[in-house]
């Protein structure tokens, strides 16, 4: 461990083997540290937060605060943070209520640019990138690889699905879904997310696939039933084809379209 001598670190805190901490930070009682994780200058992390191996915090930064939201009542809550994560400048995340399950988890090797803010219980996947100043409401899921475009605005309880990209300077009233590309205020989709699936080296026959059932869906007259249906008789039955399917009949604020 490496902890510059002007930051306050509580004694009950749990720090790993090759931690490094910089000036003017301050860490709390209930928070775990894994090992390799580098924090730079200023930076506060407190309440019930556990933090996994080989993250990474930069200035200014408020990891850990309460909630935002006018019914916590002080009650134990928790931030989950797993492996590889880089947070840039100023971000804020919060911990969750009880209301929301108690926690705000966060996955692996995600990638959260200056002023970022991720309120009370948000899920948020792997590998997901959230840009400059992309600010997330309480009880937000954002599934893997998604990307969040800077000064985006994303409403609580919505949902962004896999390899979604939601472009920037958007207002995300409803649910993503996976592999399309939404951008607007309020935010309509615009196609798939085809530079990001080539970029995942999807198959051509599944950006075809789902080029098809994209048409059905979001740019048929048909009813979202009677689309869902054609969908399963002229497109082939492959998973990423179930998975869009499947998002927009589980879809409780409505999707965009």
């Amino acid at each position: 461990m490496r902890i510059h001598s002007t930051t306050l670190v509580h004694p009950g805190a749990r720090i790993g083997e090759e931690v490094e901490i910089g000036p003017f930070c301050t860490i709390g009682e209930h928070v775990t540290i894994g090992a390799g994780t580098k924090i730079k200058s200023h930076v506060s992390i407190d309440g019930w937060t556990e933090i996994g191996e080989g993250c990474a915090f930069y200035p200014f930064s408020s990891i850990g605060e309460p909630p935002q939201d006018l019914k916590f009542k002080g009650e134990v809550s928790n931030l989950r943070i797993g492996k590889n994560n880089v947070f840039r400048e100023f971000i804020t995340l919060n911990r969750g209520t009880e209301n929301g399950g108690g926690e705000t988890v966060i996955g692996d090797n995600n990638f959260f640019m200056a002023y970022c803010h991720v309120a009370h219980d948000c899920r948020i996947g792997n590998h997901v990138v959230l840009a400059n100043a992309a600010t997330l409401a309480g009880h937000i899921t954002i599934d893997d690889h998604a990307i969040i475009g800077g000064i985006t605005a994303i409403h609580q309880f919505v949902r962004i699905g896999r390899y979604a990209i939601v472009g920037g300077a958007s207002a995300v009233p409803k649910d993503v879904p996976p592999f399309c590309n939404a951008t607007g205020n309020r935010a309509t989709l615009h196609g798939l997310n085809t530079v990001g699936l080539r970029r995942h080296a999807f198959p051509g026959e599944t950006v075809r696939e789902l080029k098809k059932a994209y048409r059905i869906l979001f740019r048929s007259s048909l009813l979202f039933e009677e689309a869902r249906a054609q969908v399963k008789q002229e497109v082939a039955d492959l998973p990423e084809v179930r998975e869009l399917l499947e998002f927009l009949q589980n879809s409780e604020r409505g999707f965009c379209r």
